[in-house]
């Protein structure tokens, strides 16, 4: 049991860490710091990214009881491989900033109906209304608001969450959502304190290419591995 744990906890926390580093949502964290109150941003994501995490691993332990364990044994092993493979593709035919760009453009818009208000600005409003507001209006902000929706739905579907399902399926959930969770808090806290800077000196070729590397070792590992009764 014990092993089974810290198996599926590596996994886990090495799939995150590399499925992170350079998607949509940790660009999207990233800017949004450089805007808005450094601990809302964080909040907000790393919210949105626990509660996709739990439930992607909640699917995936259910999915044993509603497909028989032969089935869902090979279906992760197949989603292994074919995201191994994706992820390669991307790295070799994918300009590295594209990602960046696309996220740049999209929170490019609300920006611009800001008037360009700085991070500065942001936090001088957030403290000038903390004192006439209570506890829990301080906490759900619409800037929490925001990067919580932004993160979740950016989340929703994504070749990390598949994973996670399919991770969940084959290793001992409780692994998989403690090694997902610690992954996800230190990509979003690195995305929020480190700022644009960090997002632009990383090499999304190469965390593409370890990723795809790391899949592809899972989905041969569960390949010749036995199917658990």
């Amino acid at each position: 049991m014990g092993l089974s744990i810290v198996q599926g906890f590596t996994k886990s926390l090495a799939m995150t860490v590399l499925s992170e580093i350079g998607d949509k949502t940790f660009f999207a964290a990233a800017i949004l710091a450089m805007r808005h109150p450094r601990r809302l941003v964080l909040s907000g994501c790393l919210g949105a990214l626990i509660i996709m995490t739990i439930l992607s691993v909640l699917v995936g332990w259910a999915a044993p009881n509603l497909i028989s364990r032969k089935w869902t044994h090979h279906i992760t092993t197949l989603l292994f491989l074919g995201f191994g493979f994706w992820s390669l593709w991307d790295a070799f035919n994918e300009g590295e900033a594209e990602e960046l760009a696309e996220v740049e453009a999209k929170l490019g818009a609300d920006m611009k109906s800001n008037g360009g208000s700085t991070k500065e600005n942001y936090k001088d409003d957030d403290n000038l209304k903390k004192r006439n507001r209570p506890v829990l209006a301080q906490f759900f902000s619409p800037i929490l608001l925001k990067a919580f929706s932004i993160t979740f739905f950016g989340e929703w579907g994504d070749k990390s969450q598949l994973a996670t399902i399919g991770l969940a399926a084959d290793e001992n959930p409780l692994g998989v959502v403690l090694g997902g969770i610690i992954g996800q808090a230190l990509c979003t806290t690195a995305a929020v304190i480190g700022g644009k800077s960090l997002a632009t000196s990383i090499s999304e070729r190469i965390v593409a290419l370890s990723g795809g590397v790391l899949f592809i070792v899972f989905g041969i590992q569960s390949f010749l591995s036995p199917i658990q009764s």
